[in-house]
């Protein structure tokens, strides 16, 4: 299985993340905070962005150590938990992750709640969907 993270899933569009914020659900697990926006399919099933605020993780090493911790468990859980539902329904998703917390918490925490957050915005995604049409009549 291939746990890369291409180019293509980072949300980098500002009309996209203004969308996300503005429109889009949000879900908390704490330490960590996710607003996610349903759309349609583009170049990946998921595009994220990783926010982590100088406003609670004063120093920027810290801050760095929980974006590659945050990333981390994002790229081992996305396949299994959230891509590959996205695929099968035919949706895509936009999806920030903002740190909460004021003090680092071990990657062991973070990747939990990752988990959790990431298994939510998929059953999300799959009740975002209409009801199957039957040809029967």
């Amino acid at each position: 299985m291939d746990y890369k993270l291409n180019k293509t899933e980072k949300l980098t569009s500002r009309t996209a993340i203004e969308r996300l914020f503005g429109e889009g659900k949000s879900l908390m697990a704490f330490p960590l905070r996710a607003a996610f926006y349903l759309r349609e399919p583009g170049d990946a099933p998921a595009q994220f962005l990783i926010s982590i605020p100088k406003k609670r993780i004063r120093k920027a090493v810290t801050r760095v150590l929980l974006r590659r911790r945050t990333r981390e468990a994002y790229r081992l859980n996305r396949r299994e938990l959230l891509t590959d539902a996205l695929l099968e329904h035919g949706i895509g998703v936009d999806i920030a992750f903002v740190y909460l917390d004021t003090t680092p918490a071990p990657y062991e925490v973070i990747n939990e709640k990752m988990t959790n957050l990431l298994s939510r915005i998929a059953r999300a995604a799959a009740e975002q969907l209409p009801p199957p049409q039957s040809d029967v009549k």
